[in-house]
């Protein structure tokens, strides 16, 4: 059974950091595109950022570019989202994912596994 277990949300004011973490279990982790997305109170869930298995495309949503930075550690199993800098618009709950399908980086319906997401809130 595929599982994914996000942590490392939390409350931080604006201008902090946080680090969001996403074990994998259940499944080869290698070889296997996984992303981040988020929703917000209201609003649909939106593509935060992505990466494909051999790490060779990264992808970020315009909004966050250069603030947030993705990487795995292959080797644990684990997804980790680097949040520097954040904005009370960043606040949403956060979900990892696993890919399954071929659709691009971007696409929510290229994920068959989703996590239960994490919750992250930026105060001013």
């Amino acid at each position: 059974q595929v599982q994914l277990v996000e942590s490392g949300g939390g409350s931080v004011q604006a201008g902090g950091s946080l680090r969001l973490s996403c074990a994998v279990s259940g499944r080869t982790f290698s070889r296997t595109a996984m992303g981040w997305f988020r929703q917000a109170q209201g609003k649909d869930r939106e593509f935060v950022a992505a990466m494909s298995w051999s790490a060779g495309t990264t992808p970020y949503a315009d909004s966050v570019k250069g603030r947030f930075t993705l990487s795995r550690d292959d080797a644990k199993g684990t997804l980790y989202l680097q949040m520097n800098s954040l904005k009370p618009e960043d606040t949403a709950v956060y979900y990892c994912a696993l890919a399954t399908g071929r659709t691009p980086l971007n696409d929510s319906r290229k994920y068959g596994y989703w996590g239960q997401g994490t919750q992250v809130t930026v105060s001013l």
